[in-house]
């Protein structure tokens, strides 16, 4: 085709992009101003009423409180509430002491010089909330809760190099990996490091952890304790007693669970009947004009957080031993590289950020977004329709019957599409639904209610078993070192019947040149190889289609005018600081 009709197929794919944004901008808009807010019993803010609570609202409620058997952030940020690591990193990406005493050093004996140890020092006289003293113990018995296969933890990746840990004494906990490890602040810190009690959790190892009764009512070493929990609703607690640190601001705190995204903006920013909302992914447009309200603001943390479009490399239509999307198959279309070529150039990833994102997010073109340090140069985005359509020509993918989807010895190229309940994923969904549809490929959309996307993976619906196509959603990167996030498209991570559909490759992507790269990057202690051999494995994820990536965002943080001394770092739940919240 010459320039010109080039130009024109180019034009009417973005214009068919925007439509659809401004047609369903007016759809939410309705909804706005028809749909209640969530409301609180008093018509003053939260932190003024009831003698000092905080009302946070989290339109994906949790529905687990055990960040080791959860795929959720939504979980994992109300665990934080109640739970602790031995350290986190800050928001400058210093790594600072949590139930630590102090940080692993060559100069303070912590880390061995050969690069295989690691020795954690601990406080004196922590307490868990039922008044049991923590130890080591806990420590060493988190690892081999968390390890057992049959448990079917989600955190594993963090600890896959571990050849053992071990409880010197009551507060020195040694870690020996099966090799020098430089990613050696992974294991225990940060968010899928939380310890959880070995008096508590020490009947519920293995085939039993989903049934422990500590999952829902944790006993932790946090500032607070749940004192009632209904999954999929209401979370309240109360002070820890027995928390080492200065008491909180609040006697007590609600988490509310439900609803959606601009309601939950809409309590805290304009009506004032909530004080934090986490998570408002909500267009530019109305969060401006919630903003305006005066009882809160937007904050913006931008994390390592990145808006993706998953393939399923196996076949979610086949059943192998009573599962579909098993590792043995193999996806009948997507498995082919110039299909995931052909996708990633018919969708328009600038329309998405700038109308659907705003200052919240921008294009990404890389599977690691931060930290800077890690962020590949080569690669980029491009938006052609006409590009994509010959792809599939080339492929073979060509409309042989006349029904208006593209075709190949039998098989149609029908996608089923799956993101969480939320209006800016319902949105991009749209968006990506008539970019594809444009260029001979037939879209079903479907969104799930997010505390069963993110919850038990052994619902079928649920994200980890990935019964679908495509699917839609964020994941990040834990620490500022991404070496289990690397992990994400490892052979031994892919999420299966056998581990409870409880590992992180939902890809069911292997790839062996990635494979080699990883265990390069387990032995590669020097920086400097360390940042090249990264970008190197970024650059094959990309190279190879093994995702599409969309917006580098942020987390979108309503926050009331009363809070004061706010502490968020894009290495941690918001949450990880809570107790250090003011009210003015």
């Amino acid at each position: 085709m010459d320039f010109m009709g080039q130009f024109r197929r180019r034009w009417w794919g973005r214009f068919f992009s925007l439509f659809w944004v401004a047609l369903l901008s007016v759809g939410l808009f309705a909804a706005c101003n028809q749909n209640s807010s969530p409301s609180s019993d008093a018509d003053t803010p939260a932190s003024e009423a009831a003698g000092g609570s905080l009302r946070l609202l989290y339109w994906q409620a949790p529905t687990v409180l055990n960040p080791h058997l959860s795929t959720g952030i939504k979980d994992i940020e109300a665990s934080r509430l109640v739970l602790e690591p031995l350290a986190e990193y800050n928001a400058d990406e210093e790594l600072t002491p949590t139930l630590a005493a102090e940080i692993p050093s060559r100069e303070n004996g912590g880390l061995g010089e050969d690069g295989t140890t690691v020795t954690w020092t601990l406080k004196d006289d922590v307490l868990w909330s039922d008044g049991e003293p923590f130890t080591a113990e806990d420590v060493a018995f988190t690892y081999d809760f968390l390890s057992n296969p049959e448990t079917g933890a989600t955190s594993t990746e963090f600890y896959g190099d571990i050849a053992s840990v071990e409880a010197v004494d009551d507060q020195t906990v040694k870690i020996t990996f099966s090799q020098p490890t430089p990613a050696w602040s992974q294991p225990f810190v940060g968010t899928s490091g939380m310890i959880l009690p070995q008096h508590v959790f020490q009947d519920y190892v293995g085939a039993q952890a989903r049934s422990a009764p500590a999952n829902t009512q944790p006993v932790g070493t946090g500032a607070y304790q749940v004192v009632e929990f209904k999954p999929g609703d209401t979370i309240i607690y109360e002070p820890n007693p027995n928390f080492r640190g200065e008491p909180s601001a609040f006697e007590r705190l609600e988490l509310k669970g439900g609803g959606d995204a601009v309601s939950a903006a809409r309590a805290v920013l304009q009506t004032g009947d909530a004080d934090f909302a986490w998570n408002v992914q909500a267009e530019p447009a109305i969060i401006q004009g919630l903003e305006a309200g005066g009882q809160g603001e937007m904050r913006y943390v931008f994390k390592p957080l990145m808006e993706r479009i998953f393939f399923n490399f196996s076949d979610p239509n086949q059943e192998v031993n009573g599962q579909r999307s098993s590792a043995e198959t193999e996806h009948p279309f997507l498995s082919e590289k110039a299909v995931r070529q052909a996708i990633s150039l018919a969708i328009d990833r600038q329309t998405i950020t700038e109308q659907l994102y705003g200052e919240a997010g921008e294009v990404a073109t890389n599977f690691i977004v931060a930290p800077d340090k890690y962020v590949s140069p080569n690669t980029d985005y491009e938006f052609d329709l006409e590009q994509a359509a010959a792809l599939l020509d080339e492929a073979g993918w060509v409309d042989s019957n006349g029904n208006g989807v593209r075709d190949k010895d039998g098989v149609e190229m029908n996608i089923l599409f799956t993101t969480s309940v939320n209006p800016v994923r319902q949105k991009t969904q749209e968006i990506i639904k008539q970019n594809l549809e444009s260029i001979g490929l037939a879209v079903e959309l479907k969104s799930v209610d997010a505390s069963v996307y993110f919850g038990d993976p052994a619902n079928p619906d649920s994200a980890s078993r990935f019964n679908a196509d495509l699917q839609l959603f964020a994941f990040d990167s834990e620490t500022p070192e991404p070496d289990s996030y690397m992990q994400l498209y490892a052979c031994d991570q892919i999420s299966q019947k056998e581990n409870q559909w409880g590992k992180e490759n939902v890809s069911r992507y292997c790839n062996p040149k990635y494979e080699a790269l990883l265990t390069q990057l387990g032995e590669t202690l020097d920086p400097e190889a360390r940042q090249a051999l990264l970008i190197k494995m970024n650059d094959l994820l990309i190279e190879d289609v093994a995702l599409i990536p969309l917006v580098h965002r942020s987390d979108p943080l309503a926050v009331s005018q009363t809070l004061s001394n706010l502490d968020f770092t894009p290495w941690s739940a918001s949450t990880w600081k809570l107790n250090t919240w003011g009210s003015q």
